[in-house]
């Protein structure tokens, strides 16, 4: 079975990619880890959140950048050094890099919380420009470029970077596209799996990782 990540944590029972969240899905049996999303502040700290605003989950109409790491503590936003405090060391963590700000400070925060080389964690990120930073702050850490297709292009955008696997639209993976990324030396992780019946297909396919939600979170090992 390949790894299960809870999609920005468990957010039936708490806000999405907060600490709550990602501590009720690490609490699942049979969850290997969780995936989550981090923006920079306006003083340069990393912080969970997926979009770049507050607008749809903090219901508030600032941007990310306009506002503190303090401030947005204060509605709710975690900061990454905290929940890497909580979460347990065994959590496999994707750490999704949102955007082209990060650098030193999101690095040193990952450092310190994993270490140099971990074995269960990887970044990753849409951003070509944030993997090749990241691969220079932080180059014992596994990175997967993430993407919405499987075309030679971007298989060649992933190993261009250094990449060690392509996480993409679970659509996009079929048996041809799979043979494809396997030939230029990848593997494949794959999101937003919802169903059961696809996390079978998408294992009987050989993916090494899913990004999962609701009844393929709760799916038995």
């Amino acid at each position: 079975m390949p790894l299960r990540l809870a999609h920005r944590g468990d957010w039936r029972h708490a806000p999405e990619n907060t600490l709550e969240a990602l501590l009720a899905a690490a609490a699942i049996a049979g969850c290997d880890g969780v995936e989550f999303d981090v923006r920079v502040s306006r003083d340069g700290e990393p912080v969970l959140l997926h979009d770049a605003t507050l607008t749809r989950v903090q219901h508030r109409p600032e941007r990310v950048d306009a506002l503190t790491a303090a401030e947005l503590g204060a509605v709710g936003v975690c900061d990454l050094a905290s929940v890497l405090r909580e979460l347990p060391s065994s959590t496999f963590l994707d750490v999704e890099l949102k955007g082209t700000t990060h650098g030193a400070a999101t690095a040193t925060v990952l450092r310190e919380a994993r270490g140099e080389r971990p074995t269960r964690a990887v970044i990753s990120s849409f951003e070509d420009e944030t993997l090749a930073m990241m691969s220079t702050h932080l180059p014992g850490w596994p990175r997967w470029l993430n993407a919405d297709d499987l075309e030679p292009v971007t298989i060649g955008r992933a190993v261009d970077l250094g990449c060690r696997a392509i996480a993409v639209r679970w659509g996009a993976i079929t048996p041809a596209s799979r043979a494809r990324v396997r030939a230029a030396g990848l593997q494949l992780a794959a999101w937003t799996v919802r169903t059961r019946e696809v996390l079978e297909r998408l294992r009987e396919l050989g993916v090494a990782a899913v990004c999962v939600e609701g009844e393929a979170l709760d799916a038995a090992p």
